[in-house]
């Protein structure tokens, strides 16, 4: 994600790494996602990142969103030695060319660790026109085969978005939505994971595609949003409902609070507090 306005990522503790390396693409059993940025905006050094992903255990896909300061190359180090997989990202689609490269270089020619390459986070959700998203996914999946790659590309965006813009969907190799009931202020933490459910299905049947879930979690501190309490209880009772009803296929936001975010009143100042693990170990 850039240091500026992405949506929470989510948190949680995943059930344990069964059976080796994940699948490319959809079929992992567990996900959680990461950025590399400190208090201040600044870069975690490498050493930083290694002590991060130490203490995150059991998940078979981290996703990241960008490719500045040099995550693709820090988290692939910092992991080499586990099972782990990268859902990574191209976070600006006017350096689709630039951020593709960047990524190559990373992997040295190795992809056998990618799992996915999104093109953009919520983009849609935040007003860019999805023909640009479109064409940016078009542009992605030539620069990436061109270096060697040929899993899956798509866009994340919001289930919202992608209900409204299923075009976007039909792009990509398959549907990827953030899906947070937090947001939707008639659910109470206990049932996220019905609520969450049901997005999927329902894209999943307007779209005929596979369905990820690239962001879920609820946060641990903030404002109230109506039924949906932020506190670390609820943030427990959101994650267990989620993991009763998903066995794959999630990806939970944030395996760290963000303290790199801004809170504010449209995200009920819990922007930096997603985190499944609270503060990240090298803060």
């Amino acid at each position: 994600p850039d240091p500026v306005d992405n949506q929470p990522a989510q948190s949680h503790q995943g059930p344990p790494n069964t059976g080796g390396s994940a699948p490319s693409g959809p079929g992992f059993k567990s996900g959680v996602s990461y950025s590399p940025y400190n208090a201040d905006n600044s870069c975690k050094t490498p050493q930083q990142v290694a002590t991060d992903l130490s203490k995150v255990s059991g998940y078979q896909v981290i996703r990241l969103y960008g490719t500045d300061c040099d995550q693709v190359a820090n988290v692939l180090a910092a992991t080499k030695d586990s099972n782990v997989n990268l859902f990574l990202g191209i976070f600006d689609i006017a350096q689709v060319q630039k951020e593709s490269q960047t990524i190559a270089n990373a992997v040295h020619g190795d992809w056998s660790r990618v799992n996915t390459i999104s093109v953009g986070n919520e983009l849609v959700n935040k007003g860019t026109d999805p023909g640009a998203v479109i064409g940016a996914i078009g542009q992605a999946r030539s620069a990436l085969k061109a270096a060697g790659y040929s899993g899956p590309v798509v866009t994340v965006d919001t289930m919202m978005a992608m209900t409204n813009h299923p075009e976007i969907c039909k792009a990509s190799d398959y549907c990827a939505i953030n899906c947070h009931a937090f947001f939707d202020g008639n659910t109470p933490a206990e049932k996220s994971g019905e609520f969450v459910k049901g997005w999927v299905d329902k894209i999943g049947q307007a779209t005929g595609k596979t369905v990820v879930v690239t962001e879920t979690g609820w946060p641990t501190q903030g404002d109230n949003n109506g039924v949906a309490i932020a506190s670390q209880d609820s943030h427990q009772a959101a994650l267990s409902s989620i993991k009763e009803a998903f066995s794959s296929n999630v990806i939970f936001y944030s395996a760290y609070n963000d303290m790199w975010k801004k809170n504010g009143p449209g995200t009920f100042n819990a922007e930096q507090y997603w985190g499944l693990n609270g503060n990240a170990p090298s803060s």
